[in-house]
């Protein structure tokens, strides 16, 4: 099974709102804050090729922000993603 991981900032509704639709289909994930830390969100920008947050990551690969997310558990994908990445 591959990490999730949230890349965040504070006050962020979309951050909030994807980390309590993770928790509540029992997908364990890391949080990381990239408030203030300039060179993290230059890089995860690079990385995911978006500029907002959250930005979720399975392994390497970027699943996209919020609406993304819900897309991609609503298809099945996201699921598929984790126990195949």
């Amino acid at each position: 099974m591959a990490n999730v991981t949230v890349y965040t900032k504070n006050l962020c509704s979309f951050c909030s709102a994807a980390k309590q639709l993770l928790k509540s289909k029992n997908f364990p994930f890391d949080e990381v804050n990239m408030e203030g830390d300039q060179e993290l969100m230059i890089k995860i920008m690079k990385q995911s090729g978006q500029r907002t947050v959250p930005q979720i990551f399975v392994g390497d690969v970027s699943v996209g922000g919020y609406r993304e997310l819900t897309a991609a558990m609503a298809s099945g994908e996201f699921a598929e993603l984790v126990a195949n990445t």
